[in-house]
């Protein structure tokens, strides 16, 4: 990514910030871009309000999709109310993100391609079936609407031989 779309990036996502922090009246120091070898994390808030954002994949070195910029843009607001991540800091963060959804902030799935022109053939040959509709994305932010994910129950094969250990209510430490 050349300094001039950093730059563009980085103004762009600083109004968005501003924006969500006006709404739930939060105050951080600087937004800046994270540093070229980070390569563990997306984001980070430091306490002095200092917050900082991979804006490049590690392995494709290719720029993340805007959502992804402000999906962690928003973990890390979060952060400034909440410094920890407790069920506080996920009903908050679920807030900021379903508010910045709303307002059009944030819009996750697929980034719109750009639409080529359409070229006049005469061929006659028949169009291309539409690619298949992306699949919906999940939700994994049910929780702090109230809701409780679903997830699919595990069983274990049983078998006559082997039975399974009684379960204890306590956890043994020292057997």
């Amino acid at each position: 990514m050349d300094k001039r779309a950093k730059k563009d990036l980085m103004a762009r996502l600083e109004r968005d910030a501003q924006r969500i922090c006006a709404r739930f009246r939060l105050r951080y120091r600087v937004l800046e871009p994270e540093r070229a070898n980070v390569k563990r994390r997306y984001g980070i808030c430091f306490s002095d309000g200092t917050i900082r954002i991979r804006l490049i994949h590690v392995t494709t070195k290719q720029p993340l999709k805007y959502s992804s910029l402000v999906n962690t843009l928003c973990h890390e607001l979060a952060h400034l109310r909440h410094f920890n991540h407790g069920p506080r800091f996920q009903t908050f963060y679920g807030q900021i993100l379903e508010w910045a959804r709303r307002e059009g902030i944030y819009r996750p799935g697929p980034e719109p391609r750009a639409k080529k022109p359409a070229a006049a053939t005469g061929t006659g040959r028949p169009k291309r079936a539409p690619a298949p509709a992306a699949p919906t994305q999940l939700d994994v932010f049910a929780f702090a609407k109230g809701e409780q994910p679903k997830r699919p129950r595990k069983r274990r094969p049983t078998t006559p031989e082997v039975e399974a250990p009684a379960r204890s209510s306590q956890l043994e430490l020292f057997g």
